[in-house]
């Protein structure tokens, strides 16, 4: 594979996966079933270690282990994506190596947080990871995690880089796709990471989404996106009415503690999250099992696969 393609397109929906522990270790089972589940449902991605799996505090070895298992069992079926941005430009490209080693199909990269950086050490750092890898890049823009904005004349140069294929968005600003659009080459694809505007988002012209929702309820994930692709779009304005509440209430507090409080309800996985996470608050898990109840899925993690298709999880 050269730096300027891909095995495959990337589009519809990518689950945003999460990583179980049980008793503060990786739950390397419990991954597995959870990948299991996520294929059969007809996912047509999986992202590993993004801010959903808590990837910031995975050691090299968990998040070798993760990745490893991600790839197995997708089996060439679906791509791998993994998220291996952090702050810091080396530790990037150490990470992105580590991903292409072990078979992911292309990186996920967060601009650099923390040390806000200029919008021309954006670019060379992009440049220099470019320059590292012969992983296809997808550029991670969520500026409320990491306190800095892609302006367009950035997003016109990163755009000369050619193994960069894509550029997510976190803001829920559906207006960006029209705006970004006549600024990128075709082969980059634009794809959000805001569920609650996702479909919005694709209707305007985006590629997909990567969605940490589609950890719960990937069937319904999935036949939204691919109806919106069919053209079907009351079929996918129907399912995204019904998948709002359940989008407000994950947006209550951060990514991971509420879907594997969500996960826990539904289908008995471990709800442990790393400090400085913590649980959900009380409120919180009122909102959740009040969304689950609205979608009318069944909260006993023994329901049968049957009955699970049957409700769409």
């Amino acid at each position: 594979m050269t730096k300027t393609a891909l095995q495959r397109p990337i589009g519809g929906v990518i689950t945003a996966l999460v990583t179980p522990f049980r008793d503060g270790a990786l739950d390397s089972v419990g991954l597995m079933a959870h990948v299991e589940w996520q294929l059969l449902s007809g996912i047509d991605g999986l992202l590993a270690c993004s801010l959903s799996g808590e990837g910031p505090v995975l050691d090299e070895a968990e998040r070798a282990r993760v990745i490893e298992i991600c790839v197995e069992l997708a089996e060439g079926r679906v791509p791998v994506i993994v998220a291996t941005g952090t702050n810091d430009t080396a530790t990037t490209i150490e990470e992105t190596r580590q991903a292409e080693k072990l078979g992911a199909e292309a990186a996920f990269v967060t601009l650099p947080y923390y040390s806000k950086p200029t919008q021309k050490g954006i670019i060379h750092h992009f440049e220099r990871l470019a320059e590292s890898t012969d992983l296809p890049l997808i550029i991670h823009n969520l500026p409320s995690h990491t306190a800095v904005d892609l302006t367009p004349m950035t997003i016109a140069r990163l755009a000369e880089i050619p193994s960069i294929v894509g550029i997510a968005d976190g803001t829920g600003d559906v207006t960006r796709v029209g705006a970004w659009r006549p600024l990128l080459p075709e082969r980059i694809g634009l794809y959000s990471t805001h569920d609650a505007t996702a479909l919005a988002f694709t209707l305007a012209g985006g590629r997909g989404s990567f969605s940490s929702a589609a950890n719960i309820v990937p069937r319904l994930c999935h036949s939204m996106q691919m109806s919106a692709g069919c053209d079907h779009l009351a079929a996918a304005r129907s399912i995204d009415d019904r998948l709002q509440l359940l989008f407000k209430a994950l947006s209550r507090e951060s990514e991971p503690a509420v879907v594997k409080h969500a996960l826990a309800l539904m289908k008995g996985m471990p709800a442990d999250v790393r400090l400085p996470l913590t649980g959900v608050e009380a409120e919180t898990d009122v909102a959740i099992q009040t969304a689950i109840a609205s979608l009318r899925l069944d909260c006993d993690h023994r329901v049968t696969a049957p009955l699970a298709f049957r409700l769409g999880l």
